[in-house]
């Protein structure tokens, strides 16, 4: 059996909420039909938004359902842009950290090349935390021109967490509205919209034992949001289409599980990293790791690495040929032949930032399987390194 260790990809669904979502598809109903099935149908969706209200510290009036993160992401930062652009033309730049997921990132670029936006690509530190001093003089420069800022409540790659409460205050003293990505936060660490400040966060189900397909965006009550999608006016007519009450019920449960057991969710994996750290460094001394030191400021379960002298897809591919799979990065770029642009903004040059593999943790993950990266990596890294596989300086 091969030791899964890419959980920040995506996690198991767990029993419970596979059970849940099973004997919802075997029943009929449209949300928004009016007659017996409809309104059961609205009943498990409504339920479904009081649980994941719940467990992000929201209103269930604040919980828009969508398709996942990217598309939480897509109506966050479009919606936002086109509506304070509407009520001020001034307003046309878009305020991103450098690390940001391509999920607001790309919507961002769109924005820029479709909608005459501007995109600031706000710097990072070593650890790939913002400088929040740069976020400052860019918001005083000329604050009214600025329409929103994102920055993402967890880093996706190597688990640094943002300083979301410094950023909340420096947007709040001139008005400006902050989105936050949390697809990596919930479940990891405690997130509470509503003590947060954030106009708007976003999570999906698939990253806390939820299926893929369902996520949801958080709007502070009062936030105007232009639509992405138009049609029958769903979801309070911030997002058009039919509301899937199978994985709304999936998702309510999968958050208000995640949000239960998170406390001590996060410190089993935060022993189980430490562990996996002191294996790899042992395997592999001249192993570099990245992200906050603190472990109050980084994912309990997320350990990013360098291997200087190896390219991270081919220990990738020989670690899978062992039984261990973990990944170079995001998904979402998986496959793209060049290097991570979080790592570029944390100041890493292109053959460092291309040996990078990150090992990520979730529910399931054991000691063994901890055990089974300690057993494989130093084989796979000497391999790499003798078969030729290196980088070249």
């Amino acid at each position: 059996m091969s030791a899964y260790l890419d959980h920040a990809a995506t996690t198991p669904a767990r029993p419970e909420v596979v059970a849940a979502m099973a004997e919802e598809l075997g029943r009929i109903g449209n949300p928004s039909s009016l007659h017996t099935a409809g309104r059961a149908a609205r009943r498990v969706v409504e339920e479904a938004r009081e649980q994941v209200a719940a467990a992000l510290g929201a209103r269930p009036g604040e919980v828009v359902i969508t398709g996942g993160g990217t598309e939480a992401d897509n109506l966050a930062v479009k919606g936002l842009y086109w509506a304070r652009r509407a009520a001020d033309p001034r307003r046309r730049r878009v305020l991103v950290s450098a690390v940001e997921h391509h999920g607001v990132l790309d919507p961002a670029e769109w924005l820029a090349h479709e909608q005459g936006a501007e995109v600031v690509h706000l710097p990072v530190d070593a650890t790939g935390r913002l400088d929040v001093a740069a976020l400052r003089a860019e918001l005083e420069a000329d604050p009214a021109s600025v329409a929103l800022v994102s920055v993402m409540w967890a880093n996706n790659e190597v688990g640094t967490l943002q300083p979301v409460a410094e950023v909340v205050a420096a947007a709040a003293e001139h008005g400006v509205p902050v989105h936050s990505d949390a697809v990596q936060a919930v479940g990891a660490v405690p997130v509470d919209f509503d003590a947060s400040g954030v106009a708007a966060l976003s999570t999906t189900a698939h990253k806390i034992g939820g299926p893929v397909g369902v996520g949801a965006l958080v709007v502070r009550r009062g936030t105007a949001l232009v639509p992405v999608l138009h049609g029958g006016g769903q979801e309070g007519g911030v997002r058009s289409g039919s509301v899937a009450a199978a994985s709304a019920r999936a998702l309510g449960l999968a958050a208000e599980l995640a949000a239960a057991d998170q406390p001590a969710h996060a410190a089993r994996l935060a022993d189980l990293r430490e562990r996996l750290a002191a294996a790899v460094l042992a395997a592999v001394p001249d192993a570099v790791v990245h992200g906050s030191p603190d472990p109050a400021l980084r994912l309990p379960g997320l350990l990013h690495v360098t291997v200087p002298g190896c390219q991270g897809d081919s220990l990738l591919y020989l670690l899978d040929a062992r039984g261990v799979e973990c990944s170079t990065g995001s998904a979402c770029t998986a496959g793209v032949p060049q290097p991570s642009h979080v790592l570029r903004a944390m100041g890493l040059e292109d053959a460092t930032a291309r040996g990078a593999l990150r090992f990520s943790l979730g529910r399931t993950s054991t000691a063994a399987d901890v055990d089974a990266v300690a057993a494989a990596l130093g084989p796979v890294v000497e391999r790499a390194r003798s078969a030729g596989l290196a980088v070249q300086r």
